[in-house]
């Protein structure tokens, strides 16, 4: 049995079995419509989702399974002792997918499933996301072989994609990070990735002129948004939001910033259009933000596949 909770415990070579798997469900459908029959995934939201519910629950019942859905606030995960009920919930579904707020409770529920789980999204990680950008990647290039800038936050996004980038040694993802949120993810899980020639990390006080000309060698550049949604609309984080912004708004992605770049631009959505996207660059480019997004099921789709026939 195998977990997926980010990218750590899986070889090159096994990722790129799931997004090959991607592939092939995504051009035959047919092929691998019973392929999880009778199989039950249960989903467990603790933060708000519209891709990662949908992406999941029409994933599997495209293989033939049947999902089960639950909010964190509505289940005893928030009153009872969580070891108990996370081996409840495995003696009565086949596979687990989690979207939580703390990369601590995902770690636990890895420690203590007995059926397959999948992290949905954390504080630190966010690997399924990064598994439909490397699926567009290779429907939009042929292959990972691209140069490609991250502009925002050291978030969980981009952890997932410092730590597959490094790994698949394919490709090179610059970074320019000026914001740092709190992750599990120390200075030497970069300097790490750093070593491989596969991550570089800009100057965080580099100039926005400086910025455009990596812009110009980019094949991609990607954006996510700068305050986490369970922040942005909550009055307590006010202050802490109109800081934010105001510091991040020089790197906002617009026709000024891509001006002589033919560069994909890729956000893993929600926008927060006209912060960090402006609303001309969202409009050209929506095409391949919404394949990207639409890869959510296709990849997915195979990560469920593997962790259930392959592990």
């Amino acid at each position: 049995m195998k977990n997926m909770l980010n990218f750590k415990n899986f070889s090159p070579e096994e990722l790129m079995e799931i997004l090959n798997i991607a592939q092939d469900m995504k051009k035959n459908p047919d092929k691998y419509a019973d392929s999880l029959k009778g199989k039950k995934l249960y989903s467990l939201f603790e933060k708000t989702s519209t891709r990662t519910f949908l992406s999941f629950a029409t994933g599997i019942t495209e293989l033939g399974g049947t999902y089960f859905n639950q909010l964190w606030e509505d289940s005893n995960f928030v009153l009872g002792e969580p070891v108990s009920e996370i081996k409840y919930v495995c003696r009565n579904v086949d596979i687990i997918m989690a979207r939580l707020v703390k990369n601590e409770t995902v770690e636990l529920f890895g420690e203590n499933v007995t059926v397959p789980f999948i992290n949905g999204c954390d504080s630190s990680y966010h690997p399924c996301q990064i598994l439909a950008d490397a699926l567009t990647i290779i429907e939009k290039f042929g292959d990972l072989n691209v140069n490609f800038m991250f502009i925002g936050a050291k978030n969980n996004v981009f952890n997932s994609l410092v730590e597959f980038f490094s790994k698949m040694k394919k490709g090179t993802l610059y970074g320019l990070t000026p914001l740092v949120n709190n992750t599990a993810c120390g200075p030497e899980f970069y300097e790490e990735a750093k070593a491989t020639g596969h991550y570089v990390e800009l100057d965080p006080t580099m100039s926005m002129e400086e910025a455009k000309e990596y812009a110009k060698k980019m094949q991609i550049v990607y954006t996510d948004t700068w305050v986490d949604m369970e922040f942005f609309n909550n009055p307590a984080y006010k202050q802490q939001k109109e800081e934010t912004l105001a510091k991040m708004m020089p790197y906002q992605i617009n026709d000024e910033f891509l001006d002589g770049s033919d560069a994909l631009v890729f956000h893993d959505m929600p926008m927060h259009v006209g912060f960090e996207i402006s609303e001309s660059v969202e409009k050209k480019h929506m095409e391949t933000i919404l394949d990207e997004a639409e890869n959510r099921r296709h990849a997915e789709k195979a990560v469920m596949y593997y962790l259930l026939k392959k592990c």
